[in-house]
C-alpha cells in the first residue's frame, strides 16, 4: 500500500545500531562522525536568536520567493565572497533539502534522470527517489586530488538526462569543481538542455586557498541555466534555523523563467516562516562569529591529522581542499564495515566507512573535521595506533 519513492527496508545499519546499542550502556565513544555544528562546542553568541522574536514576525506578508529584505541579505552574503547576485535572482527556502526538491519539480518529469557525483552525500538516492526521478552516477576519481571523470559523466547521460548535480566543496572528498571542469559541463548541458545545480553550503570553510581561487564560480556563467544552493545550517552553523535559498544563474531569458517557475512552485508549499525571514540579515552577521571558530577548528583537526598520519606509512590523509571532513585511506585488512565495527567495540571509536558515501572500492574512512579538538585527537590517535601496532608486530 507503500509509495515506492519510500525504501522498503527502513532498518538501522549495523554500525549505528552498535552505537545505540554501545551508548545506551553508557559507553564512551569518541564520534568522529559529528557533524552538527550544535553539539560541537561551539560558543553562539546568547543573543544570537533574538531577531527572532522581531514584531514583524507577527505579520503574515507571504511572497512564494521570500521576502525582499531576507532576499537582499543573501545578495549581500554572496557580495562578501564577491559574487554579485541580484536579490531578484534568490528564492528562499526551508532547507537545501526542499531546494533540491524544488528544482527537481523545475526541470524533470517523474522517470527522467540527474546525473549525480561518486563519492557524495548519500542524501541524492533519497531525494531523487522522492520526485519520482533516477539518480546516475558519475565518478570523481583521486589522481592526487579529486576531479571529475568527464569520459565516465558522458556515458552516464541519456536522452533522459535534465541536470547535473555538483557539490562545491563535496561531501566527503572536500575537492573543488575547478574552472576547467566547469567549462566543460558548462557547455555540455548547455548544448544538450539540461541545466547545472552546485550545492555550495560548505563554500566558506576553504582547507587550501589554492584549490578555492582555482574553483569555477556557477553564478558567473552566462551560457547555461544555473542553480547553486546554499543556507543557515553551515555560513552560519545554525541547522536549526531552517533558511536556505537558491540562487539563479545563466542567460537572463532562461533564469527569467525559471524563477517565474520557482515562484509558482514555492507558493504551493509557503515553507519559509516570516520569523527567520525578517532575521535574517541579524542571523547571518551575527553567525558570521559561529564560521569563523568552525573554520578554526576544520582548519586545525585538518592539521592534527596531516601531522599524526605522518607517522604511519600504512595510512594516507587524502587531499583535502575544503568542508568538514576528511578522507583517510587504510589498508584493506578486513571488509571495510567489519573494520568501523571493530574500531567501535574495540577502541570505542566511530568513524565513517567510505561506502555509506558510494566509494568505488575500499579501504577509506572518513572523519568529521568538526569534532572538538580533544576528541578528534584521541579518536585519530586510536584509530591510527590500531595500523602502528599491525607495522610492528
Amino acid at each position: 500500500m507503500f509509495s515506492a519513492r519510500v525504501p522498503r527496508d527502513l532498518s538501522v545499519n549495523r554500525l549505528s545500531a552498535a552505537a545505540a546499542a554501545l551508548r545506551a550502556r553508557g559507553a564512551a565513544i569518541v564520534d568522529l562522525t559529528e557533524s552538527n555544528p550544535t553539539r560541537a562546542g561551539f560558543v553562539y553568541p546568547p543573543d544570537l536568536l533574538a531577531p527572532l522574536g522581531d514584531p514583524r514576525g507577527l505579520r503574515y506578508e507571504p511572497h512564494p520567493c521570500g521576502l525582499a529584505a531576507a532576499r537582499a541579505a543573501i545578495s549581500a552574503e554572496y557580495a562578501r565572497r564577491d559574487l554579485p547576485v541580484s536579490p531578484d535572482r534568490i528564492v528562499l527556502t526551508a532547507s537545501t533539502s526542499e531546494a533540491y526538491g524544488l528544482i527537481f519539480k523545475l526541470l524533470a518529469d517523474p522517470g527522467d534522470d540527474v546525473l549525480v557525483p561518486r563519492p557524495s552525500y548519500p542524501l541524492f538516492e533519497h531525494l531523487t527517489r522522492f520526485d519520482a526521478l533516477n539518480a546516475r552516477t558519475y565518478d570523481l576519481e583521486h589522481h592526487g586530488a579529486w576531479r571529475i571523470d568527464m569520459a565516465g559523466l558522458e556515458r552516464a547521460w541519456s536522452p533522459r538526462t535534465r541536470a547535473v548535480l555538483l557539490v562545491s566543496p563535496n561531501n566527503p572528498t572536500g575537492s573543488f569543481v575547478t574552472q576547467a571542469e566547469l567549462d566543460r559541463l558548462a557547455a555540455l548541458c548547455a548544448d544538450r538542455g539540461a541545466a547545472l545545480v552546485v550545492d555550495e553550503v560548505f563554500a566558506d570553510y576553504v582547507l587550501d586557498a589554492g584549490a578555492a581561487a582555482a574553483a569555477g564560480r556557477v553564478l558567473e556563467r552566462s551560457d547555461v541555466l544555473a542553480f547553486a544552493l546554499g543556507g543557515l545550517s553551515k555560513s552560519a552553523g545554525l541547522p536549526q534555523v531552517k533558511l536556505g535559498w537558491i540562487a539563479i544563474g545563466g542567460p537572463a531569458g532562461a533564469a527569467r523563467a525559471a524563477i517565474e517557475r520557482l515562484e509558482f512552485l514555492a507558493d504551493g508549499y509557503l515553507s519559509v516562516s516570516t520569523p527567520v525571514q525578517a532575521a535574517a540579515a541579524d542571523l547571518l552577521a551575527s553567525g558570521a562569529a559561529v564560521r569563523a571558530q568552525i573554520a578554526r577548528r576544520v582548519g586545525d583537526n585538518h592539521h592534527r591529522l596531516l601531522a599524526r598520519a605522518a607517522r604511519v606509512p600504512a595510512c594516507r590523509v587524502l587531499r583535502v581542499e575544503g568542508g568538514w571532513s576528511a578522507v583517510l585511506r587504510v589498508p584493506a585488512l578486513a571488509a571495510e564495515e567489519d573494520l568501523v565495527l571493530d574500531l567501535l567495540e574495540r577502541d570505542r571509536v566511530l568513524a565513517h566507512p567510505g561506502y555509506f558515501f558510494d566509494f568505488p572500492h575500499e579501504c577509506y574512512l572518513v572523519v568529521s573535521l568538526l569534532t572538538a579538538e580533544p576528541a578528534f585527537a584521541a579518536g585519530v590517535d586510536r584509530i591510527l595506533r590500531r595500523f602502528e601496532r599491525l607495522e610492528t608486530t
